[in-house]
């Protein structure tokens, strides 16, 4: 039998790689190793990339095990979910792998800056009615620009047109070219995409048994330029994740 959440919760208390900073505690906590994640928690200096939303943490393993030569921190607020991955990197022995348990809105408390090379932001919910809610708006993006370093790597995967569509022209209207965009990650040929591709988790299998096509986008952040929001109406999806049909009847949001 599975464990319940009360369960999982006291066994993440015991965990050497999950750091729990929930927003009702973290603004009267401090947080001893930001800036010293390298030194104080993985021991060594290799790049550090940061996986936010990461769920259950299938794709923070997963590239920790490709990776071993860099450290790899999933974010997440939902921790029932975070236990299989941090379970998962103990059971394995995986050192470069942490998590951390908050508020994606308060993520630059626990960096400091220049201290993250990369990002992942995998099926990030497109929050279509709350344009300050998604994960690829300028609010966050200007987060992100004070812990990355200059010209720091972001990675967006998502199921959602919406979003997708959303951050490619924020991209274009801030002046940031993509090096790497596809609408269809998994029938794309280029090579270059093979790295995106390599680690499917349980629900993108879902949307890929649903003949939902896989989009991807591989930009850099500068720490300089104005960052833009979109002035166009997108289309909404006409579903959401985990089966269930969208909350709005609206058709169009920006």
């Amino acid at each position: 039998m599975s464990k319940g959440k009360l369960a999982k919760f006291a066994d993440m208390e015991t965990y050497e790689n999950v750091f729990q900073y929930p927003y009702s505690v973290v603004s009267d906590v401090p947080f001893p190793i930001r800036g010293h994640w390298r030194e104080n928690y993985f021991k060594n200096d290799h790049p550090i990339v940061v996986e936010l939303g990461c769920g259950k943490g299938e794709y923070t393993v997963g590239l920790a095990r490709r990776h071993p030569d860099c450290n790899f921190i999933g974010v997440d607020i939902k921790g029932a979910r975070m236990w299989t991955g941090a379970t998962q990197a103990m059971e394995e022995g995986l050192k470069n792998v942490a998590f951390l348990r908050t508020n994606i809105e308060i993520i630059d408390r626990f960096f400091t800056p220049g201290e993250v090379q990369e990002l992942w932001l995998t099926f990030s919910d497109p929050q279509m009615k709350n344009p300050r809610k998604r994960l690829t708006s300028t609010y966050f993006l200007e987060r992100y620009r004070r812990f990355l370093v200059d010209g720091g790597v972001v990675h967006v995967k998502t199921d959602s047109n919406f979003l997708f569509t959303y951050t490619s022209l924020l991209l274009e209207k801030s002046g940031l070219p993509a090096e790497l965009r596809t609408e269809n990650l998994y029938s794309d040929k280029d090579e270059s995409l093979s790295e995106a591709a390599s680690i499917q988790t349980y629900y993108e299998q879902m949307w890929l048994s649903r003949g939902i096509a896989i989009k991807y986008l591989k930009f850099r952040l500068p720490h300089e330029g104005p960052l833009n929001e979109p002035d166009v109406v997108i289309p909404l999806d006409d579903y959401r994740s985990y089966h269930r049909s969208k909350r709005s009847t609206l058709e169009t949001a920006k």
